[in-house]
């Protein structure tokens, strides 16, 4: 017996040497590979822990006008001022938080909302204010000694020195959303980060906001620097430099031509599509954004101002088109050889269409007997609209139409165009269940009732005339370039937006027509000038329910006959109906021609021109 308990005791002691040995062996064989196998990752593991990254943000590109000789836009110098909790003794937290509210000039409440008691215990620092003047900074440095946590660092801030009119088309920048963040994240973009706003700072955001550099450190568990933890520091890369199709001089001039008047300017390149200008009124001022924080009610009354500063009427806002429309009209009829053009129709200043009257602008006895030329010379209502009736009809003239982009989107490389309008029998049916009547048809023919088109659309009309039947889009972007050297990196090339089936000498026709309206038609007073030729068309749009309330537009181009189409340029003009009545359209067209093609500036151009001073206001 007792040799058979020895026997059991032994088999037990070898079991549990057994397992104490297959234990060992098994962890030793898993320190083994966590220490010598996979000992880098783990490590890496370790110290990515005990490490925290600081972001250093990069510089936005500069922008520049198409002579790439001075920036229109740049990067300033601001500071970002922060606190860091855990340094701050708990009881002197409500005395700080008032001090800096003083010397920042910030709400006490600003400050609170940043340093929430949730995070005293932390040494990362916070920051608390944004954009602050360098004499700000100055006055927390002598008083650094009494302000224990605060800190201060260099952050580059975007900068609009005065561009005035251009604050449409470069835009502004603001901090990224939440929810654009949601969008965005897996392009790159972080919590904090600045994103542009509108205008060619958000068209090209990922081209002018650059890569952001990255500082990691040792901390330990509560952010606190460890003391020769080494540091690893990525240096952050500007963003691209822009260089935009926009001419500053062309854009000085229209914007002085325009005025203070409610209203829009394009100028455009017929032969490639390049903006040289582009101005749009009233404007607003880019930097206001950047201290959003300390300018929200200069902000809230720019989003809410009954003149809505903030649009950019050149493509953000449709008009009917007036008698400007005819230019298209022209071109339908002898496309479609719907009336011959040296066949005249009789004008006696207004003509019945059920229980409405249709009115010529010469009253009775009206224009008398016109032909085409004619008819497109003295901007006669009658003649287009018994013309659209009896001869046209609706399907070609809503085909046609179309076929100059009307309706569609230009396709500009600024954010927020809209496509403007142009109805349809199908769309009245549709939209207020009544059959479309012959009245509807007349009147879209004069550029009146549902159709709406922009500034920017006129332009493109004329340059289509210009360039015997294509439409390039339109763009402000020109080139972009290394923001260190300079050197060319890309260059925007023309894109065909538009190309008609009508044959050149239809569009050679409508040229020479819309040269008679100078010669001997509706604009000759105001554009009789020797600078360059011009050919183009007037229009007046008579707004519904005001009296007496007219938008007055103009588009043309200059020279009239050029062997060389990269100097020609057209000129759309809107001056709208909320001014008082001047029919300025013609005016500023007339000075801008002049300063551009007599190299002058708007002073020397209306003086040349000798337009009344009383009628200069701007």
């Amino acid at each position: 017996m007792a040799s058979e308990r020895t026997e059991k005791s032994e088999i037990r002691i070898i079991v549990l040497r057994v397992i104490f040995i297959a234990v060992f062996v098994l962890y030793a064989a898993r320190l083994f590979g966590m220490q010598v196998l996979r000992g880098d990752v783990y490590r890496a593991r370790a110290q990515s822990i005990a490490r925290q990254t600081v972001v250093i943000p990069a510089q936005r590109g500069e922008i520049f006008d198409r002579h790439f000789d001075q920036p229109l836009v740049m990067n300033a110098s601001a500071f970002a001022v922060s606190v860091t909790p855990a340094e701050v003794p708990r009881s002197q937290i409500p005395q700080l938080t008032a001090r800096l509210a003083a010397i920042l000039g910030v709400p006490v409440h600003h400050i609170e909302r940043r340093l929430p008691p949730s995070i005293f215990h932390l040494y990362h620092p916070v920051e608390i204010a944004a954009n602050v003047p360098f004499a700000t900074i100055a006055v927390l440095a002598e008083q650094v000694a009494s302000l224990p946590g605060v800190s201060w660092q260099s952050r580059p801030v975007r900068s609009y020195p005065d561009i005035g009119s251009l604050s449409h088309i470069i835009g502004y920048v603001g901090n990224i959303t939440r929810e654009e963040l949601t969008v965005l994240f897996n392009y790159g973009y972080h919590q904090g980060d600045i994103i542009g706003r509108d205008g060619i700072e958000r068209q090209y955001d990922q081209l002018l906001r650059g890569s952001e550099g990255r500082e990691t450190r040792t901390v330990d568990a509560r952010g606190r620097i460890v003391p020769g933890g080494g540091s690893v520091r990525v240096p952050p890369e500007m963003g691209r430099n822009l260089v935009l199709t926009i001419d500053r001089h062309i854009q000085t001039l229209a914007e002085r031509a325009l005025g203070n008047r409610i209203g829009s300017v394009v100028v455009l390149r017929p032969s490639t599509g390049e903006i040289l200008a582009m101005v749009s009124y009233p404007w607003y001022d880019p930097n206001v954004f950047n201290n959003a924080a300390d300018m929200e009610m200069e902000i809230q009354a720019l989003f809410n101002h009954p003149s809505r500063p903030l649009i950019n009427r050149a493509i953000q806002s449709a008009f009917p088109p007036a008698s400007s429309f005819k230019i298209a009209m022209s071109a339908a009829i002898l496309a479609e050889n719907a009336f011959p053009a040296g066949q005249t129709i009789d004008c006696r200043g207004e003509i019945t269409i059920g229980d409405r009257v249709l009115r010529c602008h010469v009253r009775v006895p009206g224009h008398g007997r016109l032909n085409l030329q004619q008819a497109l010379a003295q901007s006669c209502n009658i003649y287009y609209a018994v013309l659209a009736r009896d001869h046209l009809g609706v399907d070609s003239l809503v085909r046609h139409t179309q076929a100059f982009g009307f309706g569609s989107l230009t396709g500009i490389d600024l954010p927020g165009e809209v496509s403007g309008f142009v109805p349809t029998p199908q769309w009245r049916e549709q939209r207020f269940n009544q059959r479309w009547m012959a009245g509807d048809t007349m009147n879209i023919s004069i550029g009146q009732g549902y159709t709406l088109v922009t500034p920017l659309q006129m332009a493109n009309m004329v340059a289509m005339v210009v360039n015997d039947g294509v439409i390039y889009r339109p763009h402000v972007l020109k080139e972009v370039r290394d923001p260190l050297t300079g050197a060319l990196e890309s260059r925007v090339q023309p894109e065909v937006l538009h190309r008609s089936a009508v044959s050149p000498e239809v569009f050679a026709q409508v040229r020479r027509d819309m040269r008679s309206v100078i010669t001997e038609g509706t604009a000759r007073y105001p554009l009789g000038l020797r600078a360059v030729e011009i050919a183009g068309k007037t229009g007046t749009a008579e707004v519904t329910g005001f009296q007496d309330s007219w938008h007055s537009w103009f588009a043309a181009y200059a020279p009239y006959r050029t062997d060389n189409p990269d100097e020609q340029i057209v000129v759309s003009v809107i001056v709208e109906a909320a001014n008082e009545w001047e029919w300025w359209a013609p005016f500023a067209s007339a000075v801008i021609f002049q300063g551009v093609f007599a190299n002058q500036t708007f002073e020397e151009a209306v003086r040349t021109l000798g337009i009344p001073a009383h009628r200069r206001r701007g």
